[in-house]
């Protein structure tokens, strides 16, 4: 019965870490397109907030997930270009 309850933690754990992945996996994303705007405006960003979050999920810990890439400020006036 132990064993049971020993998979059933860290199954719960695993979600728990999976959830939050995916919240702050939005957050960035919403950040990301922040960026974008500003830049796609003229007006000055930054990647602080993007590259604080992408620290937060990198150190869940998740096997299955990706490594998220840091983001700097010329990656974003490239992926901006290429939009416009």
């Amino acid at each position: 019965m132990d064993v049971h309850k020993a998979l059933a933690q860290h199954a719960k754990k695993q979600n728990e870490k999976y959830n939050r992945f995916l919240e702050l996996d939005q957050m960035r994303e919403k950040y990301i397109s922040e960026a974008v705007s500003l830049c796609k405006d003229g007006k000055l960003f930054s990647t602080d907030n993007i590259n604080r979050v992408t620290a937060e999920i990198n150190n869940i810990g998740l096997r299955f997930t990706p490594e998220r890439k840091f983001v700097t400020k010329e990656m974003v006036e490239e992926y901006t270009a290429r939009l416009l």
